[in-house]
């Protein structure tokens, strides 16, 4: 099996995945998957679509991953994740999409507007 890639987005987070045939290891920016996500949760979110089709010990993963915060980026490499291995096996598409991992969550930061302190935020009125 070649190497397949796939890219995964979140807020300003940006996930590559390279998945490959191997023992489950999961590697990302050079770092061990505990190393950079020392989190239980961002740990689970991450192997969400690997433990859904038991698959978690048949890959090993590398991942460049840029921008955002923890929780952007686990939810980035859940998606490329997902996307990599519906393009290594076509029939688990069903799947996955049921329980959403192939959905992008296009929710972005709303930009500041000129004379607010924030987005939507108002200074406070005073009448007098």
């Amino acid at each position: 099996m070649e190497v397949i890639n796939a890219i995964g987005r979140r807020k300003s987070s940006v996930a590559r995945v390279y998945l490959s045939e191997g023992t489950g290891k999961i590697t990302i920016n050079k770092k061990d998957l505990t190393e950079y996500f020392p989190s239980a949760i961002l740990q689970y979110v991450v192997k969400q679509p690997l433990n859904l089709l038991e698959v978690a010990e048949k890959y090993d993963i590398k991942v460049n991953l840029d921008g955002g915060g923890f929780t952007g980026q686990s939810q980035a490499l859940r998606l490329a994740i997902a996307r990599a291995l519906v393009k290594v096996n076509e029939e688990d598409k069903k799947a996955l999409k049921d329980q959403g991992f192939l959905t992008r969550d296009s929710r972005e930061v709303e930009r500041k507007k000129p004379g607010r302190p924030k987005a939507r935020r108002r200074f406070q009125f005073s009448k007098r």
